[in-house]
This record gives C-alpha cells, structure tokens and sequence, in this order.
C-alpha cells in the first residue's frame, strides 16, 4: 500500500505520518509532498493508493488537486485532514469525490475508524 502525505506544514506531514503508524498502518509505503502542484505530478508517476491531504496550501489548494485530478481523469482515492470542516467544505469535499474528510486535531482512533474501510 503506498499513500501520500500532503501538506505544507513539515510538522502535519510529519503527524500524520505518526498518527498512520499508531492506528496500526506502518507497513505502508508513505510519502511526502508540500503542495498540490507537486501531488499532482506525484500522483500521475507513482499511482498512490491513497493521497491525505490538507485543504488550505499556497500554489494549489488540496481541494483544486482534487478537481485538477478529476478533470485529467486521473482516479485516486483522496482524503482530506484539515483544520477546517464546515458543511459547505464537507459538502464541497463530497461533489468532488473526496473519500473523507478528518478535522484537526484527530487521533489514531479517528484514523482506524476512518481509514479502516479505505486501506483494508
């Protein structure tokens, strides 16, 4: 299983990275990228099985990597973990075809929980 991490802060990638290990996912192949320009060309050469990913980043946000990534036809499937989940985000997240939405703070039970269905 290969995911991957996106986010701009150094410090949430790094989280999350700990947060997979703790909810039991450490035998996963994980990856890290700061933006979504760099996801995207990330996705298209290496083919995660699923990409986590932040909403607000500077040059492309995770939401326009989603829509970018729907447009190009290229199929992932896409999480998002943000600070912020409001019901238009969460309702946004849904139309473009996000696989979930975790709000920070989150703890490993919250991605067993969540992620549990996605990486088997």
């Amino acid at each position: 299983m290969h995911i991957l991490v996106l986010d701009d802060s150094k410090a949430m990638r790094m989280i999350v990275k700990r947060t997979l290990r703790q909810a039991g996912f450490g035998d996963y192949t994980v990856e890290e990228v700061v933006n979504g320009k760099e996801a995207f060309d990330k996705i298209q050469a290496a083919k995660p099985d699923l990409v986590l990913s932040d909403w607000n980043m500077p040059e492309m946000t995770g939401i326009e990597l989603l829509e970018t990534l729907n447009a190009a036809e290229v199929k992932v499937t896409l999480g998002f973990v943000t600070t912020e989940g409001t019901p238009e985000m969460r309702s946004r997240a849904i139309d473009a075809g996000a696989a979930l939405l975790i709000t920070k703070p989150f703890t490993a039970d919250n991605f067993k929980d969540t992620h549990a269905a996605l990486l088997g």
